[in-house]
């Protein structure tokens, strides 16, 4: 147990902050994405068996994935990709105490659009897959520049 003395400098040097919206939404996301591969892997391992998708992978599958699961693939790649970005653009408001009605707005559309973008993906919903994906790049992007502002 820390002395009351050490107690006291170890809580200045930490400061305590509320998490930020921003933050919120990049928990969330990151919730969203094993959710996505949840829902990518249970139908993978249906169709390519467990045999397969547990080894090393060395060779192709002997079968093709279903349309839907390789368009849940896609999506879940395509959220890595979009994840880093807004990754990105959370630490640099977070960080730089940027954080406003418009970085916390654009926060929520971007995580918004990545739950619309998984069901327009895997059923194919063009061009609205598409709309969806750039709202949410558009939010991503919004966040960056309101924080250098």
């Amino acid at each position: 147990m820390l002395a009351p003395a050490r107690l006291c400098q170890v809580q200045s040097f930490v400061q305590v902050r509320p998490m930020t919206p921003e933050l919120t939404t990049l928990a969330l996301a990151g919730l969203l994405q094993a959710l996505q591969f949840v829902l990518f892997a249970v139908p993978a391992n249906r169709e390519l068996g467990v045999g397969y998708t547990s080894s090393a992978r060395d060779k192709p599958p002997s079968r093709q994935l279903s349309l839907r699961t390789a368009r849940l693939q896609r999506a879940l790649n395509n959220h890595f990709e979009g994840l880093i970005l807004f990754t990105l653009a959370v630490v640099v408001v977070t960080l730089g105490q940027q954080s406003t009605a418009v970085t916390q707005t654009a926060a929520w559309a971007y995580l918004v659009a990545r739950v619309l973008y998984i069901p327009a993906y895997a059923l194919g919903l063009r061009p609205w897959r598409s709309v969806i994906w750039g709202i949410g790049f558009l939010a991503t992007l919004t966040m960056i520049v309101a924080a250098l502002l």
